[in-house]
């Protein structure tokens, strides 16, 4: 699996594109019929949506260290003690402007540690741009245009649930760097959940080109509307082999309202509860016809679905009358509900079908008190939170899981050189039981001959000694 970790825009088409298209009317997809139909172009469309594509180029600052400056006799004649060369690491991605205000949506993944951020229209301009809402859960961020004034052109969302396999898209994007580029091919599968590129598995699959530079890029429908951003390709060259991922609009359009109303966080829905995919002994001891639905394997006390009335062994067939495949899917449909509404749930007990109506609200996050490491020790450099309900999902982790997570790391700092890593729970060092933040930065602050440290890693507790 590789990321389009570049530019790209994908345009979704249908033929006959002067024709209003309304997704849910099946009978108005067709083939061509005549010469005439074939001797159609898709330039109305491309000129349309080309204004709201843009380049977003990258660029931060690294340390090169020369090793040979270990070295003290190398140092004498050749270096100063402890010099660093810097060095500028550059990326390319696409980008999609969303609102006429200036804001622009791209992938994570394409602007992760920038220091400066620049966007390119299509009419060659060049604009700063500050980095607005980074949601690493769904590698989707906004941006917006700095020092301007002026409306632009942008896109609206259509519904990407009425999409439909066949339907036929065009890509827009500047692969390898080439400059705008426009390929086109059809919707070769809808959600898809195995992909495992981010939290929300559940992308749209084309076989339009997507190349090295497409990253960020746009999906359209007929009409020109928003239907995903691409994220992603399939390839065992690094070039297009006819597979590529994009972000569903209808995840977009909730990362992009939190932007808009000045969050720096997504807000989604929360379930308070977990759930884990229907294997094939689990649904023949079921007794159902197919492996489908999302298993609850457990409940949180007083949480959204304990108040509604879910139980474990319930079986979640759909959600607000659309079916439940797998875990992955009910996630996106549920993260893509709006909060402060509700929401219905097609449950299965004991071979019997009922519905519960389950309140869409947000996980308690109050105690949350993140912190990064400062003191000498193994944790130096580490961003560490304790476990909330808000945490515990975000992380996939049971609620009722104890202890310091580390959520992000540096990568010179010495808590990554150590082998620390993202999502690390620390229960214990020296001892000492690690139940808070100021529990880590208290023990840490203390200097030690020796480390014993008991984490979670991946489910599995592992024991660490370290020295001093």
């Amino acid at each position: 699996m590789f990321r389009s970790t570049w530019i790209a825009v994908v345009t979704a088409l249908c033929i006959g594109f002067s024709a209003h298209f309304n997704p849910a009317a099946a009978q108005d997809r067709r083939v061509p019929s005549s010469q005439a139909e074939l001797r159609l172009s898709y330039a109305p469309i491309v000129q349309r949506v080309q204004p709201a594509v843009v380049n977003v180029y990258a660029a931060k600052v690294v340390q090169n260290r020369n090793p040979l400056l270990d070295d003290p006799i190398f140092r004498r004649f050749f270096g100063v003690p402890g010099q660093q060369q810097e060095q500028v690491q550059r990326s390319l991605g696409s980008g999609v402007i969303v609102d006429s205000s200036g804001l622009v949506v791209t992938n994570v993944h394409v602007i992760e540690g920038a220091d400066q951020v620049k966007v390119s229209l299509s009419d060659k301009r060049e604009f700063e741009a500050e980095i607005v809402l980074k949601d690493s859960r769904s590698d989707l961020a906004v941006l917006r245009l700095k020092d301007t004034k002026e409306k632009f052109p942008a896109l609206e969302f259509t519904n990407s649930d009425e999409l439909m396999v066949g339907d036929v898209v065009m890509a827009i994007g500047n692969p390898f760097g080439v400059g705008q580029t426009v390929t086109h091919g059809i919707i070769s599968a809808l959600a898809r959940t195995q992909v495992g590129i981010t939290d929300y598995q559940f992308f749209i699959q084309t076989d339009a080109a997507i190349n090295p530079g497409n990253s960020g890029g746009a999906l359209v429908d007929m009409n020109g509307r928003l239907a995903g951003i691409n994220t992603a390709i399939y390839s065992r060259s690094g070039g297009s082999q006819g597979i590529g991922f994009a972000i569903p609009a209808n995840m977009v359009r909730v990362v992009v309202a939190s932007a808009k109303s000045g969050g720096k966080a997504v807000k989604r829905p929360w379930l308070g509860a977990k759930l884990q995919a229907v294997t094939p002994e689990i649904a023949e001891s079921l007794g159902l016809r197919s492996p489908t639905g999302a298993l609850v394997a457990s409940v949180v006390a007083n949480g959204p679905a304990a108040k509604a009335g879910l139980k474990s062994s319930d079986l979640i067939t759909g959600i607000d009358g659309q079916a439940v495949d797998d875990p992955n899917a009910f996630d996106y449909r549920f993260a893509t509900r709006p909060i402060g509404g509700s929401a219905q749930i097609d449950v299965q007990r004991g071979g019997k079908p009922l519905k519960l109506t389950i309140a869409l609200e947000t996980a308690p996050d109050t105690g949350r008190n993140e912190l990064v490491v400062t003191a000498r020790s193994p944790f130096q450099g580490a961003k560490v939170s304790t476990i909330t309900p808000a945490v515990a999902d975000e992380l996939h982790l049971d609620a009722d899981t104890e202890g310091v997570v580390i959520t992000e790391l540096g990568d010179d700092s010495p808590a990554a050189q150590v082998g620390f890593q993202k999502g690390d729970i620390i229960l214990a060092v020296n001892n000492q039981k690690i139940g808070k933040t100021g529990d880590l930065e208290k023990v840490a602050g203390v200097s030690q001959r020796l480390w014993r440290i008991t984490l979670v890693r991946g489910g599995q507790q592992i024991n660490v000694t370290l020295g001093g």
